[in-house]
């Protein structure tokens, strides 16, 4: 599993993006930039929100989550590589930020206009635009606006259009190449990079989620290795094989056979998977 180390992140790596958003300034900037707008100001940044609705539900981590002073709720995302899936992520996005604000007890009638940006190093829809914004619209008469208050925006940073303002496309460019200019603001972004790689405090943050991330893998493997086991188990059981041959012919601990051989044995109709399940909680 590669990491990039902390000394190399940029502002496309999404933990470096979301703890430079935390900057309110820096933050409230980049919206204006992307919107055309001045905004009065930003209420509470936090760097990858989570959203848990319910608890057998998928959850979603937002790089950034920011609210301003009238109640708009702002989902900000860095995304570096290309894939195909971000039109249907940022649907789930969308829906999953209204969901956790219904859960707070707010009418449909209340909920916040909100947008979801994708701030992309690569152009989704290969059409050389800077700035991709879509709204809900009639498709039989393109005059009526659902006005539905969502809106979903997609940043290409390698755009070729003249069609944004020249402090947009300075903050682009800097997305994609890294290269500052005499534009204050981008000067500014990228001081506040090299500032947060000094931060000793998110450094260890990086690295503790580096494990963490590493630990959830090594299990997944851990998790396929043994279900692996159980199949093959399974097959050799109806061979009429002992425990014992069957753990030397696997090359496994004999223990662990007997145990997965009675679970098979008294639960004939549960699949690997659940056999899996029964065994880790018998361990």
């Amino acid at each position: 599993m590669n990491r990039k180390p902390w000394e190399e992140l940029v502002i496309t790596d999404d933990f470096l993006f979301g703890k430079v958003m935390t900057d309110p300034i820096i933050c409230k900037g980049t919206l204006e930039r992307i919107l055309g707008v001045k905004i009065e100001s930003i209420e509470y940044p936090e760097r990858q929100k989570v959203i848990d609705v319910d608890y057998d539900a998928k959850g979603v981590r937002l790089d950034v989550y920011v609210q301003d002073g009238k109640g708009t709720v702002y989902n900000i995302e860095m995304q570096a590589l290309s894939t195909d899936n971000l039109p249907k992520r940022s649907r789930y996005y969308q829906g999953m930020i209204d969901l956790n604000l219904l859960e707070k007890g707010a009418h449909y009638s209340e909920l916040n206009q909100s947008y979801v940006i994708f701030v992309c190093n690569f152009d989704l829809f290969k059409c050389g635009r800077h700035l991709y914004t879509f709204e809900n619209i009639c498709l039989q008469d393109k005059e009526i606006c659902l006005k539905d208050e969502t809106t979903k925006i997609f940043l290409n940073a390698k755009g070729t259009m003249n069609d944004v303002s020249d402090e947009l496309k300075a903050f682009l460019n800097y997305v994609s190449t890294g290269e500052v200019s005499d534009d204050k603001f981008v000067n500014a972004v990228d001081q506040a990079v090299k500032s947060a790689r000094e931060n000793k405090e998110w450094r260890r943050e990086y690295m503790t989620q580096y494990m963490r991330e590493l630990e959830i893998k090594m299990k997944a493997r851990a998790d396929g290795k043994v279900i692996s086991i159980i199949s093959q188990i399974r097959k050799k059981i109806v061979k009429g094989l002992s425990c014992e041959v069957i753990a030397d012919m696997l090359e496994t601990d004999v223990e662990m056979v007997e145990k997965i051989v009675e679970l098979i044995k008294e639960n004939p109709s549960l699949d690997d998977e659940m056999i899996y399940a029964q065994f880790e909680d018998r361990e």
